[in-house]
């Protein structure tokens, strides 16, 4: 099979979602050859995918950034609580998203299984300290609390007992955080993740292949 094949072949499998099987029908050739090509081209593509640190240096130039966390559905059993999200209710795999101010995807973490809350794993993947660092503020939601450093939350309490002026800033929160929305969509609209059905210790590599695919495409 041609490299251009290889290519298209990889590419139907990680937007498409289309199992090694249906690979191997649809481009003539074994399920065994099929997953080879794809194993080696996201290894590939995962290198290339930017650092925390090189995500910085690009953030530094915005305004401010979004930080937020999404769970990537996978298929396990009820036995696999420490996949398990109570928060979703379903079984997955924690990623972190930043983005800039109009929810431009431009980093996204190593996976982290779904029984960690997100900030536990903003301070896992050494983010909260990066943004610091950087001076680069970011706004992100209570899921997050007792972050601190440049991380800019709503105000936490029922909406009845805030005050007009904490109602106000929470709104105003709400509609610059809004955007990071399109970052999750970015990132589900490969539908490979879905629901993803290989081993977990692959999706860290899946999720940077697909984050140097769409940042090549948007540069």
């Amino acid at each position: 099979m041609s490299a251009g094949r290889q290519a298209l072949l990889v590419l139907a499998h990680l937007r498409c979602g289309h199992t090694y099987a249906q690979l191997a029908a649809g481009f003539g050739g074994g399920t065994a050859t099929a997953y080879r090509y794809v194993v080696e081209a996201i290894d590939v593509l995962a290198a290339l995918a930017p650092t925390l640190a090189e995500a910085m240096k690009t953030a530094s130039t915005k305004a401010f950034v979004m930080l937020d966390g999404t769970l990537l559905p996978i298929d396990r059993t009820a036995a696999d609580r420490p996949f398990y999200s109570g928060k979703h209710k379903k079984h997955g795999m924690n990623v972190q998203v930043i983005t800039d101010p109009m929810g431009r995807l431009l980093w996204a973490s190593p996976v982290l299984p779904g029984t960690v809350h997100d900030i536990k794993a903003a301070r896992t993947h050494g983010i909260l300290d990066a943004l610091t660092e950087a001076g680069l503020e970011c706004f992100a939601d209570k899921g997050y609390r007792g972050a601190g450093g440049t991380i800019r939350l709503p105000y936490w309490g029922r909406w009845e007992t805030l005050s007009a002026g904490q109602q106000a800033v929470n709104r105003s929160h709400a509609k610059i955080r809004a955007l990071v929305e399109q970052a999750m969509a970015t990132l589900k609209s490969w539908r490979l993740l879905r629901k993803l059905r290989c081993s977990t210790t692959r999706i860290t590599h899946l999720v940077q292949a697909i984050l140097t695919l769409h940042l090549t495409c948007s540069n």
